[in-house]
């Protein structure tokens, strides 16, 4: 345990009057003996990000933070020690058919108008942030033919379409030697429908299959398309060279129609956002996650659509967005969503706790009850006007959940489906994530990691904690970071680096 102590005045947070701990802010802890600004004298080193408790906790009382119960004490906690996750007893998960509704709607939130971004608009009256050309695979079996075709489309084809930003192989390890009609079945078919729809992509769709695998090509496509698929077991194609012939001529097709997009001013009502989370820490709930939704509701008052997901890290604080449902429907989408995922987890001998990670843990989330209270804080203030299922395309404007797993690629892959064009991520300990297919903002919790990772991370929340910035500020930032991004002006360190990660569905259906 690092013990070294540089040359700061004490700082810890307390982010409501209810709360009995508080997090440390110093960047290498606090040690025993130190007094804090209210006069209370630490019993006990508290590394960064972990919780001191305010009061004496007697054992089996409440451990309070965010206003709410994390748990409870598995022995006596005297004012002035750490509370680190030994220490607290989770609570169980709120009852689901308990659960209040539309009880407390937040008022609408008041218009932002004026605000657009460079976009590409698409026939449908899409926009998308980026001009890509997306090639869907219907079966994992293709992805080597695919990736081979793309490194020549790259080097031969591109460079004559400079409109054009890239080319993406939409691959996966789905398919076949899988249970095509079971129910659960339609959550990775979905899916690769709706990434192929995505608006980064123009509406230039082009699938690549092999032509005995269960996922026939053909249910990827929209209707009166079915001329843009290259099956590899066609008999006209002489060998591998002449399908990667055809594939580049299918593509050439493609490309030279994207060339012909450009860059039109659009309201800020035409973008699609999503919002996640990785590798968090007691952090995220203090700086990166509140700047995030404070940004997410300017977001909303400009007519945009904004998505955060990722169903673990939501159940334990489900009451609080219950409540915010825009109507009765939505409230019971919500709870729909928490309880196939409850089975789900049940089927596989797992529950919510297995969620929070070695590094969540190392960054002072005791458990997935605190993760949750600073995950759902994304989620801006207003209401909750709409839930999506795993991999559904979003059809409506507003705070919108999108129910998938916590996994970072699985998560990013079901908001593309979704229709995302540009993410906004979070992270505590860091991660280099990133996808070709949309832009993603990295937002640091903490400005120590900032300012190591000055070539990863995009933006700098960390100042909310250090008192540099309110979350006011760092909102207003934000937004209008996300607007240059969108338009082109910025480009995030992934971008720059070209660190992209692969798409990964979410298949809960049974693989034979």
């Amino acid at each position: 345990m690092n013990q070294q102590v540089v040359n700061q005045e004490p700082r810890v947070i307390k982010l409501n009057a209810r709360d009995n701990v508080a997090i440390v802010v110093n960047d290498f802890g606090l040690p025993a003996g130190t007094k804090l600004p209210d006069g209370l004298i630490l019993k006990s080193f508290v590394p960064q990000g972990h919780k001191t408790a305010l009061v004496d906790i007697p054992q089996g009382a409440p451990i309070v933070r965010y206003g709410e119960i994390i748990g409870t004490a598995s022995s006596p906690i005297a004012a002035g020690e750490w509370v680190d996750e030994a220490r607290i007893d989770m609570p169980e998960a709120p009852a689901l058919d308990q659960l209040e509704i539309s009880t407390a709607v937040p008022a609408p939130l008041p218009p932002l108008e004026g605000y657009t971004f460079e976009g590409y608009r698409n026939a449908d009256g899409s926009v998308g942030t980026r001009n890509v050309l997306g090639i869907s695979t219907s079966v994992q079996c293709v992805k080597g033919t695919l990736e081979f075709a793309i490194k020549r489309i790259k080097s031969e084809l591109l460079p004559k379409y400079p409109n054009v930003d890239d080319v993406v192989a939409l691959t996966h390890a789905y398919g076949c030697g899988v249970a095509i009609s079971a129910p659960d079945a339609v959550v990775p078919i979905r899916t690769l429908q709706n990434l192929a729809l995505n608006p980064n992509f123009g509406g230039e769709i082009l699938v690549v299959g092999l032509g005995c695998e269960k996922l026939a090509p053909e249910r990827l496509l929209p209707e009166g398309t079915e001329d843009s698929i290259v099956r590899m077991q066609d008999e006209a194609f002489d060998g591998f060279g002449a399908i990667v012939d055809a594939i580049l001529t299918q593509a050439d097709r493609r490309l030279a129609q994207l060339n012909k997009r450009t860059r039109e001013t659009c309201p800020a009502s035409d973008l699609v956002i999503g919002l996640q989370c990785g590798g968090s820490d007691a952090f995220s709930g203090v700086t990166a996650n509140p700047a995030v939704g404070f940004a997410a509701d300017l977001l909303v008052r400009a007519g945009a659509t904004v998505m955060f997901s990722e169903v673990t890290e939501v159940r334990d604080a489900i009451q609080l967005l219950t409540r915010r449902a825009i109507n009765e429907d939505v409230g019971r989408a919500l709870i729909r969503e928490m309880d196939w995922y409850d089975a789900y987890l049940k089927r596989g001998g797992a529950d919510r706790s297995a969620n929070t990670t070695p590094g969540n843990k190392k960054g002072g989330l005791a458990n997935i009850v605190e993760k949750s209270l600073g995950s759902i804080v994304k989620s801006g203030s207003g209401p909750i006007h709409g839930v999506l299922a795993p991999g559904e395309k979003a059809k409506q404007k507003g705070m919108l959940f999108a129910a998938t797993p916590a996994s970072d690629f699985i998560c990013g892959t079901l908001q593309l489906a979704s229709g995302m064009t540009l993410q906004v991520f979070t992270t505590g300990r860091g991660t280099p994530y990133g996808l070709a297919a949309a832009p993603v903002i990295k937002v640091a919790t903490r400005s120590e990691l900032a300012r190591r990772w000055k070539d990863l991370i995009d933006f700098d929340a960390g100042r909310i904690a250090t008192g540099e910035m309110t979350i006011e500020e760092t909102g207003w930032e934000l937004f209008k970071l996300i607007l240059d991004v969108a338009s082109g002006r910025t480009k995030p360190w992934s971008d720059r680096w070209g660190i992209h990660n692969d798409l990964t569905l979410f298949n809960p259906a049974p693989v034979t």
